[in-house]
């Protein structure tokens, strides 16, 4: 089937939540609802879904700073694995950040999933030997 790649809808949030869980890119330091509600907040970020049958199996998550564009989230329901929708939301994120003038997508990938590189390698995605560096805020 032929999946209906969309944005987020509030009803989708609990399968996305679940569906970043099951990929293996939900982390416990951050808080998937809350993610969700930020990419959402303003014209500046987006949460993609690909559903079939109404069932969301894969999601992406874009944003943009003015500049550059960032995707997050990129996960594909296990069961779906290897069959073209982790390209397609990868290419619906820069599709999105297109849209708004946005020319560079970079994306960062955790150590731990190091099998992942040749996928995005195959989509043109080059290290950029950049160090990122991290810093927590308090924003209370």
């Amino acid at each position: 089937m032929t999946p209906t790649i969309r944005a987020i809808e509030d009803a989708d949030i609990p399968a996305v939540i679940a569906l970043w869980h099951a990929a293996g890119v939900a982390r416990p330091w951050n808080d998937p609802a809350t993610d969700i509600a930020f990419a959402r907040r303003g014209p500046h970020g987006t949460v993609l879904v690909a559903a079939i049958e109404d069932r969301v199996v894969a999601s992406a998550m874009a944003g943009e700073d003015g500049h550059r564009g960032w995707l997050y989230y990129v996960a594909v329901d296990p069961a779906h694995q290897g069959g073209g929708l982790g390209r397609l939301m990868v290419e619906a994120g820069e599709a999105w950040l297109a849209a708004r003038g946005v020319w560079k997508v970079q994306l960062l990938v955790r150590r731990e999933n190091a099998g992942v590189l040749g996928f995005y390698d195959h989509l043109g995605y080059r290290d950029t030997t950049a160090v990122c560096l991290q810093k927590v805020i308090a924003t209370e």
